[in-house]
């Protein structure tokens, strides 16, 4: 009995298994009204957010302030007088921006 075609069958199977098993970035912000703003983060897998690069960008692309999700999945910042966006940066194809127009009051 020939096994190839079993084999290369079962290896299309277990590819398109891992590929639906990709996960989807999640960020939401809220203003904790004393000046801060929370972000929390996750994925849609239920993975942790810890670590993923954060941004907060004035209008014009200049960044105002750089950090990190902490242990929690969160990022504390002081709100910028200007328009801002903050900016989950979980990699290529895992980006969220959050303009400050939609962050939760």
């Amino acid at each position: 009995m020939n096994l190839k075609p079993i084999i290369y069958v079962l290896s299309l199977l277990f590819m398109t298994a891992t590929a639906a098993q990709a996960h989807t970035p999640l960020c939401a912000c809220f203003d904790n009204g004393d000046n801060t703003i929370t972000c929390e983060g996750g994925f849609s897998d239920g993975s942790s957010a810890s670590g993923v690069a954060m941004r907060i960008e004035a209008s014009d692309g200049t960044i105002l302030m750089e950090g990190a999700m902490d242990a929690d999945s969160t990022f504390t910042f002081t709100r910028p007088e200007s328009d801002f966006t903050v900016i989950f940066d979980a990699g290529e194809g895992h980006v969220i921006e959050v303009p400050d127009r939609n962050i939760i009051f």
